[in-house]
């Protein structure tokens, strides 16, 4: 339906753990929530998602705060990444996990951030112990003086590659690669929340959250800034975070209790039953 639900391969994910083919992503009826989100599920200007057709969001905070703004539809599904967990339980284990692989906060096609990459670098060599993996967005992967901040201070420098759309296969392995980083590493760490934090966490990473948190050039008021979420998780901020509670949020904030069954999604998404013989 959009073309948000099959970012990171999340389409291909849910229709492999219903027992589809691989061949082409389905089309779901409805609007998938692509990333960890503290608004409602969805931005701040999400016209697009059109009206009478439902919301599939990762925790019942957000349909909660999606409801009180007035966005109905909502369905709990947790994230797709559950579903490749699921899909995935040795996926790049290892048996000793070493260093910390750092994920600095990114822009994306239609807005830049702005930060200095290099202050950050000298940061994370002060404070890191043992190899670090830097993981940059494709879009400053391909900026040649970002790459050379961090790999100049002696960084392994990866990108897990382009989110993709339905017809693009340029992201259909972009969760898959990411697990296996994020299971090679002691620590995952970024200068802002977000999605890779909670995936390392939910996979037994230890969490840390410090330095310049960087900003969008247009950065949405509605989403409260910096400051609201050290208010709301001043538990994850710091270079050393407590593990068991890094768990435990990340559990409530991926929606692991809510993930359904191949049956519940089929139905959810409009996909016909797969037959057996």
């Amino acid at each position: 339906m959009d073309e948000s639900n099959h970012w990171y391969g999340h389409s291909r994910i849910l229709g492999a753990y219903c027992g589809l083919t691989d061949e082409a992503p389905k089309r779901i009826q409805g609007f998938l929530q692509h990333g960890w989100n503290y608004l409602h599920g969805f931005p701040p200007n999400d016209h697009w998602c059109s009206p009478g057709y439902p919301r599939f969001v990762w925790s019942d905070v957000l349909r909660r705060r999606g409801w009180s703004m007035g966005r109905r539809g909502h369905y709990l599904i947790g994230a797709p990444w559950i579903y490749l967990l699921h899909l995935e339980p040795a996926l790049g284990v290892l048996p000793e996990r070493k260093g910390t692989i750092w994920y600095p906060f990114h822009g994306w096609e239609k807005h830049s951030v702005s930060g200095d990459h290099a202050r950050l670098a000298d940061e994370i060599r002060d404070v890191e112990i043992g190899p670090v993996t830097v993981c940059l967005y494709w879009l400053e992967y391909a900026n040649p003086d970002i790459r050379r901040s961090y790999e100049s201070r002696g960084f392994r420098v990866i990108c897990h590659g382009e989110r993709g759309s339905r017809w693009e296969g340029k992201g259909r392995d972009f969760l898959r690669k990411q697990l296996v980083e994020l299971r090679r590493h002691r620590r995952v760490a970024s200068n802002r929340l977000g999605s890779a934090l909670f995936y390392g966490a939910s996979v037994g990473c230890e969490v840390a959250v410090y330095g310049d948190p960087m900003q969008f050039e247009d950065e949405r008021p509605e989403y409260g800034g910096t400051a609201r979420r050290r208010r709301l998780w001043p538990e994850l901020h710091g270079t050393h975070v407590d593990p068991g509670v890094a768990a435990e949020v990340a559990r409530r904030e991926l929606g692991f209790e809510y993930q359904a069954t191949p049956e519940e999604l089929r139905q959810m998404f409009g996909w016909k039953r797969v037959r057996t013989a």
